[in-house]
Order: structure tokens, then sequence, then C-alpha cells
């Protein structure tokens, strides 16, 4: 059976609620958000789950929700004068374990959001994301290369241009990253939320970084290029041994995203000689 036919159960049938749904309460201030996802962007979660005075799951807030704001408010009273209420997203995916791949993955892209919760058996709930599902791609039977994978327009930045600039670039091309023109380095939303906190203070001494230019407050990261055309199982490998997944391949760049949608191809079977 097919990838795609299979349900998150059977994918996953040891570790599928091995992950815990980071959760931060409605009333806390925004940079309480900023704060904890500098530390779980992309490496542990993409997204904390928005919890009410009974600790029930109302939302979401992830990067997306952190630059969207600063883009329309770029000062310290975004961080300092409201609450993660007024940030959240309302739309909150929650799922089963009978819920197939194919499914998940429609469900993902109607809310443009990788990101879902299910409930565990220790009555609190557990995270799925595109990096959870590098566990399924790692042991998955295929012959399909990077190469295979859907091709995209190549958003590209230089050292000059602006934090507005940048922003804008990540909601037009719906993009958490966005490659330098020099193909070697990238800034991403992660990054942004870490100078902001780290550096800048929660824009509490610098309330003009919009205009300023990403080379005079940035530190960006170093792509990793992979020029041998691997399979997606092999990719899926190289991403779940990274910190930040993000990969160059004949100058087109894929994340764990563009790996979900590679296990749709209707010949991608799971191994199962390694699910157990």
């Amino acid at each position: 059976m097919s990838i795609k036919k299979n349900t998150l159960e059977q994918l996953l049938p040891l570790s599928l609620t091995s992950t815990p749904a980071v959760s931060i309460r409605q009333e806390n201030q925004v940079w309480v958000a900023t704060a904890m996802l500098v530390h779980y962007l992309e490496s542990f979660t993409d997204s904390l789950v928005v919890t009410n005075e009974n600790e029930e799951p109302i939302g979401v807030i992830g990067g997306y929700e952190i630059i969207r704001n600063i883009f329309e408010n770029p000062t310290s009273t975004l961080f300092d004068g409201k609450t993660v209420r007024e940030l959240t997203d309302p739309e909150l995916l929650q799922i089963t374990p009978k819920t197939n791949y194919q499914e998940l993955l429609e469900k993902w892209k109607k809310t443009r959001r990788a990101f879902c919760i299910l409930q565990n058996q220790y009555g609190g709930y557990s995270a799925i994301s595109a990096r959870k599902i590098l566990e399924v791609a790692a042991k998955c039977k295929t012959n399909e290369k990077i190469s295979d994978l859907p091709q995209k327009n190549l958003a590209t930045f230089t050292s000059n241009t602006t934090v507005g600039h940048i922003i804008n670039l990540m909601m037009e091309n719906k993009s958490r990253k966005i490659i330098h023109s020099d193909l070697k380095h990238f800034i991403s939303d992660r990054i942004i939320i870490q100078t902001i906190a780290r550096d800048l203070n929660y824009l509490r001494q610098n309330e003009n970084i919009l205009n300023m230019e990403v080379e005079e407050i940035f530190q960006l990261e170093k792509i990793k290029e992979i020029k041998e055309d691997l399979t997606i199982s092999e990719l899926a490998k190289i991403m779940f041994g990274m910190m930040h997944p993000y990969v160059l391949h004949k100058e087109q760049v894929y994340t764990p995203w563009d790996v979900c949608l590679g296990l749709l191809t209707e010949n991608i079977m799971i191994d199962t000689n390694l699910k157990s």
C-alpha cells in the first residue's frame, strides 16, 4: 500500500505521540510567545498551541503570526502591549491516529500550516508537523529523487534588502525561509524573531526595523548544498539530522514540506521491515 493511503498510526506505530505539543496561555504577552518560538521553531515544533483558562486548546501561534504583526506594527508595543490571544489563529487542526496521510496533507494545504495535534494516552496533546513526517520519509522505499520533487520559483534577496521587504517576500511566497542571491545563505522567520528577541530587546530601543538592511542586524545561516541527486528517503535522513532543515540542490531549495508533498506519489511505499 502506498504511503498516502496509510493511517498515521500505521506510519508511526511507535512514535506517533512522542512529540508533546508545546502550549502557551492566551493571556500571556506576545514577548513570551516570541521567546518560546526562538527555542522551538523548526528544531522541535513549528507552532505553539494556545490554551484558555481551562487548558483547552483554542488556536495556534507560530512564526508567521509574529512576523506578519511585526510588518503591521514594528514597535515594542506589539510584544509588551498585546496578548497571545490577539495574534492567535483559531484554525487549530486536530486529527486522530486513524487519519490517513493523504487526508492529513489535504488538511495542511487548506490551513497552510504543516502542524496539527492529536490527543495522547496521557490526556494531553501531541504534535505532528512536517518535521515529524521526515521519520516516515526516511523509512520509505522509492526510486523518486530530489529532482522529482515539485519545482518552484526561487525568491532571493541581497544584503542591502530591507527587513520590511524580506517579510513581504515571505508573506507573498508563503515561505518561512528566503535564500540569499549568492545561493549560500538564507534568512528565516526564526532568525528574524531570534534577533529581535535577543539582540534588539523586542524593539524596546529600536523601532525602525522595517527600514533597516538585512546586513545591518542579521546573522544569516549557511544553506546545506546537496550535489548528488539523492532519493527522497536519503534526503529525509539528512534533513532529520539537521537542526534547521533547509537544503539546496541544483539551484532549487527544499524543506521538510517539499518532502511531505513528495510522499503523495502513488508508488512510494513504507518499508515494513523498519516499522518495528
